[in-house]
């Protein structure tokens, strides 16, 4: 019996070419995802497997941040504040998310780590091309970065020289000054409006939602930093990283780094 005998007055719906049917399987392309975990250690490290799901799954994750900081940073300039702030609210999910994921990876054991850790060499996470999107995107650009790593395909280093090129969130947050009147022409104009925005929040609601949206967005990516650097001493002590960089030592010179200066700076002007 066909499906509409079974279900008269239903139409049947079908999708995809020449009325193939779309399963969860091919829409999520799984055969190709779950075939994307290789072991290098022989004979397998059990937990090289888990090493390995760990940081494809961080690299999903980076893929959509910069999916949702990019449509941040563009609602911003147009001027949809709304769905702006919307979007890096779910920014601030995502990168929760990722501080907690820190916690799957302590299960593993600095023993069981280095069961398969020499076969890393020379990956490393420094070259994570869609994290150093994130920062450049988020005004922390570096172009010593792409010249330094010499590992980058010219694909990648393409990414990066755009990323070099195009607005960071802050430059979308002065578009967004600019357009309700506000001075933001250097720091201490900027740092005047941001004052009397902070003094008139019920004027400029919007301003000073985003303003402490995109704080959050900073304070969260310090907070991993942190945690990834602790995680980092607790696995391999001061070794070297697999990468040739000096591990925990340069993680640590990271931590003081932040995105919008000027937001903190607010903090003792008040």
């Amino acid at each position: 019996m066909s499906t509409q005998e079974e279900h008269p007055g239903e139409s049947f719906v079908s999708f995809g070419e020449q009325g193939a049917q779309l399963t969860y399987g091919s829409y999520l392309r799984l055969s190709q995802l779950l075939d994307s975990q290789h072991l290098e250690s022989d004979p397998p490290a059990h937990d090289e497997l888990l090493f390995i799901t760990i940081h494809q799954v961080y690299e999903l994750w980076f893929k959509q941040l910069l999916h949702e900081v990019t449509a941040a940073r563009d609602a911003m300039t147009s001027g949809d504040l709304w769905w702006a702030q919307h979007l890096l609210q779910r920014v601030h999910v995502i990168e929760r998310v990722l501080v907690q994921q820190v916690d799957v990876l302590e299960t593993m054991t600095p023993q069981d780590f280095l069961q398969f850790r020499q076969q890393l060499a020379p990956a490393s996470g420094f070259q994570s091309v869609q994290f150093r999107e994130l920062e450049f995107l988020s005004g922390a650009k570096d172009a010593a970065y792409v010249e330094r790593f010499r590992g980058l395909t010219d694909e990648e280093r393409q990414r990066l020289g755009r990323r070099l090129e195009e607005p960071t969130l802050w430059d979308a947050f002065l578009d967004v000054l600019r357009a309700q009147g506000l001075p933001a022409a250097n720091d201490a104009e900027v740092s005047a409006s941001m004052r009397t925005v902070a003094h008139d929040r019920s004027r400029y609601a919007a301003v000073w939602a985003l303003g402490e949206a995109l704080l959050q967005h900073d304070e969260l990516a310090a907070s991993w930093r942190a945690r990834h650097v602790v995680m980092v001493e607790r696995m391999i002590g001061s070794k070297s990283g697999t990468g040739g960089s000096s591990g925990s030592t340069y993680l640590r010179s990271r931590l003081p780094l932040q995105y919008f200066p000027l937001l903190w700076d607010l903090r003792s002007e008040l």
